[in-house]
């Protein structure tokens, strides 16, 4: 399967649930579907963990160190306003 942008492979996925939950396909289309969904969610959390990495900013500590650390929401609390 060729790289699907996060939005394509979530509404891909939603687009399978809902016909599985819709109509009552025969086996080999179900396993197919959800073969498909396990492909599509292995990808959106591919993307969601890179886009985590992305999302690492750079600090200072207290003593004027600089370390990276993972971005959280409390950081931009933090950061005086401009």
């Amino acid at each position: 399967m060729a790289a699907v942008k996060f939005e394509q492979a979530m509404a891909q996925l939603e687009a399978n649930v809902g016909q599985l939950k819709k109509s009552d396909p025969p086996l080999d289309e179900s396993l197919n579907s959800v073969e498909e969904g396990i492909r599509l969610s292995k990808n959106c959390l591919k993307i969601l963990e890179e886009a985590e990495h992305k999302v690492e900013v750079l600090v200072q500590d207290k003593n004027g160190k600089k370390r990276i650390h993972a971005y959280s929401p409390d950081d931009a609390a933090d950061e005086p306003s401009s």
